[in-house]
């Protein structure tokens, strides 16, 4: 049995009890089929809002949701070249506002380099048009994006499959395994969440609100601060005894004490390889849009700490910086593997490569 959770704080006076969204639709039954001064890139959003009710799925489907979740970010980069090339020719200095676009574009300078290059080998002294420019701009990107556009896949022999989440607080941690649980439980598999960030109890009531509504399992602390990795290693012992399918652990994510968040992570994979050496057997890295290229910085620390496994990209829909995907594949070639457009879980979806790219550069 999870151990009982901590004490909610008394809420500040007003109405007896805050408004929460209405929950989706119960989860189906097992089995069934249903339908460096590091502070500085901290970022500044809570992680511990609840997800809202689902709704129908945007007109287009999940294709128009990315195309609509990126238009800030789609404005920012066609805005830099719209103008630049209307029947003119590919030169030096044509190439060179290309690549200024495209950075200031948060691709990223070596990604950058690395598309104008291509241009100057496939396209240089032609005349080109912005529509032109705009889909080389897109198949050169899918291109940088293929490599690392790799579904989350989860291993059968592991009972259960162990995804360590880790990021900075505020990047969408928490939200974030609350919709992977509740795609999980949509798909008939058994779920189980960890309230490893023992110190913030809105993230603790967050994945036991998800718990009860997606039929998740939560294991969570017995009070504010509790050990985390402790808790880890009871519930992945509890979680193998009932043939739980996925464990997901939340992590704290108090990036301004580096030092101490990595000892924690280390210590929590430490002691659930006492359980099963082989955990945990992903570890995803949630980083946030809106950051920009301080997701990248991001990227680093975190690699310094644990072995990074994958990355999840969140809030692209608040970010007119989505082109720091591109930089990330060019830099890290870490798998990419979901990307989140919206508050609903159904807006966080598997990364396609050539999707992205043409939405970002608002093409059909």
């Amino acid at each position: 049995m999870p151990v009982p959770p901590p004490e909610v704080p008394a809420a500040p006076p007003g109405p007896a009890e805050p408004a929460r969204p209405e929950p989706p639709p119960a989860a189906p039954e097992r089995g069934a089929v249903p339908p460096p001064a590091v502070t500085a890139f901290l970022p500044s959003e809570p992680d511990d809002a609840p997800l809202p009710a689902e709704e129908p799925a945007a007109r287009g489907g999940w294709f128009g949701r990315l195309r609509v979740g990126l238009s800030r970010s789609t404005a920012r980069l066609t805005d830099g070249i719209s103008g630049l090339f209307n029947k003119r020719k590919l030169d030096d200095a044509a190439l060179e506002e290309l690549e200024e676009a495209l950075i200031t574009a948060d691709l990223g300078v070596a990604a950058s380099q690395r598309i104008v290059e291509q241009f100057r080998r496939s396209r240089f002294g032609k005349e080109v048009t912005d529509q032109e420019v705009k889909e080389a701009l897109a198949a050169e990107i899918a291109t940088i994006l293929e490599p690392v556009a790799e579904p989350l896949a989860l291993d059968g022999t592991k009972r259960p499959h162990v995804v360590l989440v880790v990021g900075v607080n505020g990047t969408g941690k928490t939200t974030t395994i609350a919709k992977l649980g509740q795609q999980w439980r949509e798909e008939g598999r058994s779920v189980g969440f960890v309230a490893g960030d023992t110190f913030r109890a809105a993230a603790v009531e967050q994945l036991q609100i998800w718990g009860e509504r997606t039929g998740c399992e939560v294991f969570a602390p017995a009070k504010e601060g509790a050990d985390a990795a402790a808790l880890a290693f009871d519930a992945l012992k509890q979680a193998q005894a009932q043939g739980t399918e996925v464990l997901l652990v939340d992590t704290a994510g108090r990036l301004h004490n580096k030092t101490a968040l990595m000892e924690e992570l280390r210590k929590v994979i430490r002691v659930m390889q006492r359980v099963d050496p082989s955990a945990p057997h992903s570890v995803l890295l949630v980083l946030d849009a809106t950051t920009g290229q301080n997701a990248t910085q991001q990227c680093k620390v975190f690699g310094e700490m644990v072995n990074v496994s994958g990355l999840v990209v969140t809030k692209l829909d608040g970010s007119a910086k989505g082109g720091v995907v591109v930089a990330l594949a060019q830099e890290f070639g870490l798998p990419v593997h979901a990307v989140g457009v919206g508050e609903k879980a159904a807006d966080l979806r598997p990364f396609g490569a050539r999707d992205f790219a043409r939405s970002l550069l608002g093409l059909g």
